[in-house]
């Protein structure tokens, strides 16, 4: 049996690097905490959208703010465009698998809205539409994207590049940043819910 010590320690050190030098964007990632802030106390709500493990990640977010992160709150108002079978399949059928959240985020965003756009490239087709989409509707675009944005970066209003080239390290942070902004969004919307696990 092979002995994996040395390949875990190194991939906890390349994860534990990205952490840190993603650090360096805590004005960005602050700037978008009050996005999404700016957001909710306005009356609007959050789509967010991404392929693969990027639309897990999308769904994690949604099921944070509809259903808790810490906190027995009133839940938040929060869509995954990643999770409707029936829209994904007939609008990728119909439309083209390029239009998949586009057409959705068209059907359910407000100006006034948020949308997290989530892609380790920054250039997938479906979430570039998606992108457009959102400046056209009128909401406030969220990327979250790694190494240098890819497309999606100019097209976004704030666009968090994970300073890493590993899609595995990218992902780790993105869901480390959505659980930032969760706990942001629960302590200034419902500071005095009570912890649901003390």
């Amino acid at each position: 049996m092979n002995d994996f010590k040395k390949t875990i320690v190194a991939q906890l050190k390349e994860a534990a690097d990205a952490m840190t030098a993603t650090s360096k964007l805590a004005p960005e990632i602050d700037a978008v905490a009050k996005a999404l802030l700016h957001a909710y106390r306005n009356g609007g709500k959050i789509l967010t959208f991404g392929n693969g493990g990027s639309s897990c990640d999308a769904q994690n977010f949604a099921d944070e703010l509809v259903g808790r992160y810490r906190r027995n709150r009133p839940p938040l108002p929060a869509l995954a465009l990643t999770v409707n079978q029936g829209d994904l399949t007939s609008i990728a059928n119909d439309f083209g698998y390029e239009e998949v959240f586009a057409r959705q985020l068209r059907a359910h965003g407000r100006a006034g809205d948020a949308a997290i756009a989530i892609s380790t490239s920054g250039n997938s087709k479906n979430v570039l539409r998606a992108i457009e989409a959102a400046r056209e509707t009128g909401l406030t675009v969220i990327g979250l994207t790694g190494r240098t944005g890819g497309k999606m970066k100019a097209l976004c209003d704030h666009c968090l590049c994970v300073p890493s080239d590993s899609t595995a390290r990218i992902q780790e942070v993105h869901i480390t940043l959505i659980q930032i902004w969760c706990g942001i969004l629960e302590d200034e919307l419902f500071p005095d819910a009570p912890l649901a696990h003390p």
